[in-house]
Order: C-alpha cells, then structure tokens, then sequence
C-alpha cells in the first residue's frame, strides 16, 4: 500500500527512480533482518534499514536540514549498532555460535540472573534503543520527518521502529533468564 501511495505522491519528483530504488532495498534489508536464521544475517539487514533510513530522509539532500536530519539519524543509529555488535560478539563468545536455535538451546543451562546473560541482553537492547527511537537515542526520529511523507509512515512510523522491538522478542529466551534486563527495559518505556 505505502508503494502505491509513493506512485502518486512521489510522481512529479525527478527523482522517482531513485526513490524506488531506496524504499525497495529497504524492503530488501527489512525482510532479510526478519527472515534471517541467525543474528549476522539480522545484523545484515539491521544495518541496511539503517542505511535506507538515511538515503530516504536526506531524499531532498538540496536542503540543508534534511541533510543535516540524514547525518544524524545515521550517527544515533550508529551508536546502538555498536550495543548491537558487541551484543553478537558476546553471544558467539558464551554460546560458540549466533543460530538462533542453537543459542536458545544452549541458554537453558544457564541460570536467571546470569551475569553474562545480562551483559549481551543490555548490550542488544542498546541496538533496540537505537533502532527504535527510545531514551536516550530518540532525538533523531522527529527530524526525520524531513523525508517524503511515505518514507514516514513505512519506515518511521511503522517498520524500522519497530525493529528493535522484534528483536527483543526474537531474543525472548535470552531476556527471560534476564530480569534485571526486563527491569531496564520497562523504565525506559516507562520514561
């Protein structure tokens, strides 16, 4: 649907053809983050939505602001990458791999309140924090209705946003053995 409206909203601009090319990569990186069987190939598309998310804000790149708004979605969401990343590279560290199935298998064994589960539970959610506009790395979504309107509603209102969440919940196993995780997480969707 927001294809079809971009056909019309986005007909007289002469850069249609770009425009296209930017939302169906980002569908591209959106499917691959959520299809993926491992959390590299989440991180693939993690990054690709990232990208997309700057191409199509700074779409009008001729206007300073939108540009400025571009660069600074792109460096928030650079900042919870990296929470992301070191949240992979401590989940290949305590389980030997990062296949959802096998992670999951080899987290049983592990008791609630693990420390290092802890770790990479807080580690991912700074990636979600980043990813979904919440404090403290929220300040880059309001400017980032500098893009077309329908890079708002499919990107920013409705699927990269939520990314973030669908990780946490695509990692469920990991948070229950984290309460304290849990905890951090509800205050800050409760600020």
């Amino acid at each position: 649907l927001i294809h079809l409206y971009s056909a019309g909203y986005m007909s007289h601009d002469e850069g249609f053809g770009k425009f296209f090319a930017y939302l169906n990569l980002f569908l591209f990186s959106m499917l691959l983050l959520v299809m993926g069987s491992n959390y590299l190939m989440m991180f693939i598309g993690w990054e690709g939505v990232g990208l997309c998310s700057y191409l199509l804000i700074g779409f009008w790149y001729k206007n300073n602001n939108y540009g400025d708004a571009a660069r600074k979605a792109f460096i928030m969401n650079r900042i919870g990458d990296l929470g992301f990343l070191i949240g992979i590279f401590l989940i290949f560290q305590t389980f030997g791999t990062i296949e959802y199935l096998e992670v999951f298998e080899k987290a049983k064994s592990f008791p609630i309140g693990s420390e290092i589960i802890g770790f990479i539970t807080l580690a991912l959610f700074v990636g979600a924090m980043g990813k979904s506009a919440q404090i403290p790395l929220f300040t880059w979504l309001p400017d980032a209705m500098a893009g077309p309107t329908p890079v708002s509603a499919l990107i920013h209102a409705a699927t990269m946003v939520t990314s973030g969440i669908y990780m946490i919940v695509r990692s469920n196993v990991l948070y229950t053995l984290a309460p304290g995780t849990l905890e951090f997480v509800a205050w800050i969707g409760l600020a």
